[in-house]
């Protein structure tokens, strides 16, 4: 395995060195200085994150008045790096009270040091978890003024949480309403031609779960997805009646999702952390369901004048509605006067019913220049929207189980909502 990191600096806007960590001894401490000499001096810092400068590599990052520049001289696994930078800001935000910049380091010096010998062995990153790391690292770090005020500490068995198998959860967690709260919240990404043919479609989709429960529940969670309800069909022996099946591309789960169980019976088991926490992330391809399809009809007519006709239609059910619904219509840049009809809004409608089309037409003044010789490109059309209780993947909960050891009732909530992603239709 690629190693992450052989040094870590952090580093003032004018190269200073706040603080620093070698991890392993295939470079030398005067590394920064090759970064500030070829990199810093030369005003490169914008144009690529990873720097080879003799026989090491640079990866730096700039987070507010800070560089996080890590150093290895070899074969390391770039991803792995930056993602440790990334999470390790916010491990110091925790400690710091939401502050990350050069004044919260040099207030904090002894408790970075502590911090980055355990996030890091040889170079090789280790558990950055703020929940966990807190537990044995009981230093509290200056705060800003300005900072949130510190959450209450929790003081469960410090052992059982490094070694067990749930460090995302505490023990010992009570509530007197246990309740569950669960979102799919997709965006659409469209290009459609001007004919209404669709030449590029597809979803991306999140679950976010909010979890307000007592004790160490496991959870289970069944979606219309066609591998899941195969599966559940073959272990059953009989066929499933689930209607609509999708089928989920690149799917990635939070850690707490038991990936064992999934390989093995398809179902999205897990222990959920206290809170809010994004279950798993998704990508559709096929079978997308168009919350809206735009019709547009551009004439030029002549260097002076051009009438603009756009029909957008909602193609989701008529008991539903969109909020917020944009339309920018693109115009030449020497548009001198428009003059607008519509049936329903002005730029922006409020709420759009199911099953319902809305009309602009417009005619524009161009101002007619010598200099403009060049045809207009036409840039596409673009939308916003959300689209509360629908989905354009099609993806549905089944099920959402909770078992508790205490076998107490829970109260759970599911929501969607379809909201434009890049919605673009070329006039």
């Amino acid at each position: 395995m690629p190693v992450a990191a052989s040094a870590i600096y952090f580093l003032n806007l004018r190269g200073d060195v706040l603080i620093n960590r070698l991890y392993r001894d295939d470079v030398g401490g005067n590394m920064v200085d090759a970064f500030r000499m070829h990199i810093m001096q030369t005003k490169e810092l914008g144009t690529c994150p990873v720097r080879q400068i003799g026989g090491c590599s640079f990866f730096y990052m700039r987070i507010s008045n800070v560089y996080i520049v890590i150093v290895v001289s070899s074969n390391a696994n770039v991803a792995c790096a930056f993602k440790f930078v990334v999470e390790a800001v916010a491990l110091f935000k925790s400690y710091f009270g939401g502050a990350f910049d050069e004044d919260a380091i040099r207030n904090n010096f002894v408790l970075i040091y502590e911090l980055l010998d355990e996030i890091m062995d040889f170079g090789y990153p280790q558990n950055l978890s703020p929940e966990i790391l807190k537990l044995y690292i009981t230093q509290e770090g200056v705060r800003s003024p300005f900072s949130s005020k510190p959450t209450d500490r929790p003081v469960p068995n410090a052992t059982l949480q490094v070694t067990g198998a749930v460090g995302w959860r505490r023990e010992g967690l009570a509530y007197k309403k246990n309740e569950v709260f669960l979102d799919i919240v997709e965006s659409v990404n469209l290009l459609m031609s001007s004919k209404g043919s669709v030449l590029r479609c597809d979803v991306t989709g999140k679950i976010l779960m909010k979890c307000f429960l007592s004790g160490m529940p496991d959870l289970k969670l069944g979606l219309n997805d066609k591998i899941g309800l195969e599966k559940e069909s073959e272990i059953k022996s009989r066929p499933t009646k689930s209607g609509k099946t999708i089928e989920l591309d690149d799917v990635t789960f939070h850690q707490c999702v038991n990936l064992t169980r999934f390989n093995s019976e398809k179902t999205v088991s897990f222990v959920p952390p206290d809170g809010e926490f994004e279950l798993m992330k998704y990508r559709i391809t096929e079978g997308v369901n168009l919350p809206f399809r735009v019709l547009p009809t551009i004439k030029e007519l002549g260097r002076t004048r051009m009438e603009v006709n756009v029909k957008v239609k909602s193609v989701f059910g008529a008991k539903m509605f969109a909020l917020g619904v944009v339309v920018k219509i693109p115009v030449p840049k020497q548009t001198a006067k428009t003059s607008l009809q519509v049936t329903s809004g002005r730029a922006k409608i409020r709420k759009f019913p199911g099953q319902t089309e809305s009309t602009l037409s417009a005619e524009v003044e161009l101002i007619s220049t010598i200099a403009e010789k060049k045809s207009w490109t036409r840039p596409p059309i673009q939308m916003e929207f959300q689209v509360p209780m629908f989905t354009a993947s099609g993806l549905r909960v089944r099920f959402l189980k909770v078992w508790e050891k205490s076998g107490y009732n829970t109260v759970e909530w599911v929501r969607y909502i379809t909201k434009a992603g890049s919605y673009e239709i070329r006039c």
